[in-house]
């Protein structure tokens, strides 16, 4: 039998709510694309409910729809969205794209489709702010061993004039000359140390640099162009500071920021273990201690899964009040 959600249009929910009771609350189902998805959404629409209004956070039919396929769910919604009926999406590049491609236009011009502002939820999930509390919730060691916001703010800086020309290419339609897995392969952190973060980064601006100047040869005359996209994408709100949060998503978090929180996570579970055998009076206390800690430690993927550190970014806020216009709250 068929889940009563895979059958429900815009049409349906429009019609159920006016058979409500006029004190009962309106009902709107938020269709997203994922099941991580359904969490995010959720801590972002529970702001806007109140007496009038509340949220049912979903995924569309499986039948109809591959998850994780933001075409498909926009084909699955199709002209149903509606007062009744929103769809949550992914922004991708369609947000900078500012209705370059027809998925641009119909993400950004449509009052029913709510879109993420930077990439995707994981580039929240990798806000560099709040990576060393998710670091602390991990192993339950407080010792700042690395600066993330340092070091997520070098590396934006040093790709930031790649993904310029990376957006560029794709708003020209010219992506398949530079596609987004070239971009990825070359934004690649490679060999990465918490004692020399700073050779990383310069490595990765000299792949980056490198990068550029193929592309300028590739592509010439296009300065004013780039000067042009560069402009209007800080405008967006894109720094060379926050790059990295409107780069793809999953790649984001399992290239670049997984691999480094792993690395720093296991550095403070040796530190912490150590700090246990030093101390304990005797063998069966030291053992004891470290199997009380080792049940108490989380997964690191799975803490930057949950972590909600990113809910006073500007991003995150500007998300928020995205949804206020569109609903109309004042």
């Amino acid at each position: 039998m068929k889940r009563l959600s895979d059958n429900i249009t815009a049409g349906y929910m429009a019609a159920a709510n006016k058979l409500a009771s006029k004190k009962a609350r309106r009902r709107i189902v938020a269709y997203v694309e994922s099941y991580d998805d359904v969490f995010f959404w959720r801590t972002v629409l529970t702001k806007f409910e109140d007496e009038t209004r509340y949220f049912e956070v979903m995924l569309p039919t499986r039948e109809k729809l591959e998850r994780g396929k933001k075409s498909a769910l926009m084909n699955v919604i199709g002209e149903n969205v509606g007062p009744d009926m929103i769809a949550c999406v992914d922004a991708d590049y369609d947000y900078l794209l500012q209705g370059a491609s027809p998925m641009s236009k119909k993400v950004l011009e449509s009052p029913y489709v709510f879109h993420t502002i930077v990439y995707a939820i994981e580039n929240y999930q990798c806000y560099a702010d709040s990576l060393n509390t998710v670091a602390v919730m991990v192993t339950l060691n407080d010792h700042r061993i690395f600066d993330f916001s340092s070091f997520m703010r070098g590396y934006s800086e040093a790709i930031f004039p790649l993904f310029v020309w990376s957006v560029m290419l794709y708003r020209s339609g010219e992506y398949g000359r530079f596609s987004l897995t070239d971009f990825n392969t070359t934004i690649d952190i490679g060999g990465f140390s918490i004692q020399h973060p700073e050779d990383c980064i310069a490595n990765l601006r000299g792949k980056c640099n490198r990068k550029v100047k193929w592309l300028q040869q590739k592509f010439p005359g296009r300065k004013q162009l780039y000067i042009n996209t560069r402009d209007d994408i800080i405008r967006l709100g894109v720094t060379p500071a926050t790059t990295y949060l409107y780069i793809q998503g999953h790649h984001l978090f399992d290239a670049v920021v997984a691999p480094i929180m792993t690395k720093v996570c296991n550095r403070l579970r040796m530190e912490r273990e150590n700090e246990i055998s030093r101390t304990a009076i005797h063998r069966t206390q030291m053992h004891n201690e470290l199997s009380c800690y080792e049940n108490s430690l989380s997964d690191t993927k799975q803490m930057l899964k949950k972590n909600m550190g990113y809910i006073q970014s500007p991003q995150f806020l500007q998300l928020q009040k995205s949804i206020e216009m569109k609903l109309g709250i004042k």
